[in-house]
């Protein structure tokens, strides 16, 4: 699973914002994509939850796999690249070339970079109170069928991001806004975190998870994304994209062991307060990245890595 989400991340975004070829409509679609992944996520919930409990986990695991299987043929069958440009020959250096060109891209940035850092620290503290929030809820007392209940969670969760991007879908071409709402999700991550690190019950403890994982994570990757995606070029935007996911995974190791050893030497709170620190730090980068922008002229939508006049650029 991990090789296949590797190879998958950021293609879609690459794909469509190629193939629609309209900066004006981007951002909006992906905002709506990334609504229609988690409203998707909790019918599959719901739906596989109840396979599951009828037929056991095995069967809904083999149905689950079944429909990824289908979706794989599906895209392949339909989906069509009509800008895409193939290269006959010297196949290998045009790939090291693509490449060369991504990293070149983010290392000339400091706003790429800080973007990424901030990447790293979200994931990495958004996946290590994933684990962390249920032995908590569970240590504070949560109800007598904690599965039951926290598929609920799970479930409103996702409805609940959804809901926030729906929200911010309206302002998410204004790069400004764009940015402070990415500085106030992180911010509600830390807050939210904190909460649950002091919660004195399970009620409280789950609106702390609701706050993280319904506001705080879809809106920083979302918006995250629709951010580096307004700043790279075609020939190179699949290959930034993966190394923002690569930034993701990075994060979600190096900040996992960080907080998993934190949690064996010090207890689930002093862990959960390590995970708002993460947040609490990628807020602070990301108003950096703000305050470069700042320096900026000209539109918003404005491809500024590939800007000679970027003042961001080394």
């Amino acid at each position: 699973m991990g090789s296949s989400w590797t190879f998958a991340s950021g293609s879609d975004v690459a794909w469509v914002t190629d193939e629609l070829n309209d900066p004006g409509r981007i951002s909006k679609l992906l905002v709506r994509a990334g609504r229609a992944d988690l409203t998707g996520a909790a019918a599959g919930m719901v739906g596989l939850g109840a396979l599951a409990a009828l037929t056991g986990r095995s069967t809904a695991m083999v149905v689950a796999g079944a429909g990824m299987l289908a979706l794989g043929v599906y895209v392949v069958a339909r989906f069509r690249e009509r800008r895409f440009v193939r290269v006959v020959t010297r196949r290998w250096a045009a790939s090291w070339s693509i490449l060369v060109g991504g990293v070149t891209l983010v290392a000339r940035s400091r706003m790429l970079l800080l973007m990424f850092a901030a990447t790293f620290l979200v994931n990495g503290a958004s996946d290590a109170a994933g684990r962390l929030n249920a032995r908590r809820l569970v240590d504070i007392g949560l109800p007598t069928s904690p599965v039951v209940w926290l598929a609920a969670l799970g479930v409103l969760g996702l409805l609940a991001g959804a809901g926030a991007l729906q929200v911010v879908e309206a302002r998410i071409d204004d790069g400004r806004s764009a940015l402070r709402g990415y500085a106030l999700a992180a911010a509600a991550g830390a807050l939210g975190l904190l909460l649950l690190a002091a919660a004195p019950d399970a009620l409280s403890g789950s609106f702390a998870v609701l706050l993280v994982a319904g506001i705080a994570v879809p809106l920083t990757r979302t918006i995250g994304t629709i951010w580096v995606n307004r700043r790279t070029s075609a020939e190179i935007r699949a290959t930034v994209h993966s190394l923002l996911a690569q930034a993701e995974y990075a994060g979600e190791i190096v900040c996992g062991i960080g907080i998993a050893l934190l949690a064996r030497l010090a207890g689930l709170s002093p862990a959960l307060v390590g995970c708002a620190v993460l947040f609490a730090a990628a807020t602070a980068l990301v108003a950096r990245v703000a305050g470069y922008g700042a320096l900026q002229s000209g539109p918003s939508n404005v491809n500024v890595a590939a800007d000679p006049s970027d003042p961001t650029a080394r």
